[in-house]
């Protein structure tokens, strides 16, 4: 016989609370079965962009191969769909997206990435290319020298071209109304700048991507640099 005291305590048996503890315990189960997350294993570069950005021999420089790993795949070499009035073979530069696009028919262009000027050092307009150079001779501008004498005072006859010179292996200069504007399409010696907003006023691209523009591009190509709104200077 139940003793009176336990069977005060003894409350009724609910069916519905025995499926509540089954779905309880199954999902216990299933969480402790799925265990953390995997990590995520980065896929490995394309492989042809990796060759893309090999080492080079040049000229008879080495041109250093870059670790396409580091860049932002966007900033990387690539034929894209391209919405533009500009006749094909004209460059234009997009400063405040970091992309320059050589203007080619049917819709496409060129895609490479760029690393531009600092604030309020910026070109905005057009201009045309009047003279290309292999692995170029850089001197830095009066304005250079007198924003950063120790930096570039010492540089002030200039720099031989090769592997340390500032402007990388080619060198496109642009000109306006006849006059050298002092704003070049250039390679670089710092890949890591691409995409960023660190020159002195020029745009910058890998070695191998301005070796590539170079070939393409003709002196007297038009290049147009957009301002903040898409247009370039004297568009309504």
């Amino acid at each position: 016989m139940m003793h009176p005291c336990w069977a005060a305590r003894v409350k009724p048996f609910k069916p519905e609370r025995l499926s509540l503890l089954l779905l309880t315990a199954a999902l216990a189960g299933c969480m402790e079965a799925a265990g953390p997350a995997p990590a995520l294993t980065p896929l490995p570069p394309d492989p042809a962009r990796v060759k893309m950005y090999s080492e080079r021999q040049d000229h008879g420089y080495t041109v250093p191969g870059v670790d396409v790993a580091k860049i932002d795949p966007k900033y990387l070499r690539q034929l894209v769909d391209y919405d533009t009035d500009q006749p094909a073979g004209t460059i234009v530069v997009d400063s405040y997206n970091r992309f320059l696009y050589l203007v080619m028919q049917h819709g496409k262009a060129m895609r490479y990435g760029v690393g531009v000027a600092k604030a309020g050092l910026e070109f905005e307009g057009t201009a045309t290319i009047a003279r290309k150079a292999a692995w170029p001779h850089w001197t830095p501008t009066p304005d250079m020298i007198k924003r950063e004498p120790e930096r570039y005072g010492p540089l002030a006859k200039g720099m031989e071209g090769g592997t340390k010179n500032p402007l990388g292996a080619r060198a496109l200069y642009l000109f306006k109304d006849g006059k050298d504007t002092l704003y070049r399409l250039h390679g670089t010696t710092e890949p890591w700048s691409i995409g960023k907003s660190v020159s002195s006023g020029c745009i910058r691209l890998l070695d191998q991507d301005i070796m590539d523009l170079y070939q393409r591009v003709p002196r007297g190509s038009r290049v147009v640099v957009l301002g903040p709104d898409g247009k370039s200077q004297g568009e309504s």
